[in-house]
């Protein structure tokens, strides 16, 4: 299914989509085929966005285009003070900790 046909059945509405096709043109990902999962409340987008399946968006119809912005180097966040990034976080994105000189590493 192409973008605009689920814009025109879910007007103004978030979608969970499963991303068929694609291209990409230097940072983005334009996407050109979906098969839609479900529509998703406004109230639950958030926390579906953050528990999606990898190949998979939550995205809001209201946007013209599909398109998903590519960072070659993705952020990492630390909270200082209370909390700890999880070291599954840390490996997903390719970082190593030292635990003698308590130092980050890209690996």
């Amino acid at each position: 299914m192409k973008w605009q046909q689920v814009r025109e059945l879910y007007p103004d509405q978030f979608v969970l989509l499963s991303i068929l096709d694609f291209t990409e043109q230097e940072d983005k990902k334009i996407v050109t085929e979906v098969a839609l999962i479900r529509p998703v409340p406004a109230e639950e987008a958030n926390k579906t966005f953050f528990h999606v399946e990898p190949g998979n968006l939550v995205y809001h119809t209201a946007n013209e285009n599909c398109i998903i912005h590519l960072r070659k180097e993705p952020l990492l966040r630390m909270r200082r003070g209370k909390g700890l990034i999880g070291l599954d976080i840390l490996k997903t994105y390719g970082f190593v900790l030292d635990l003698d000189k308590l130092e980050l590493y890209r690996s």
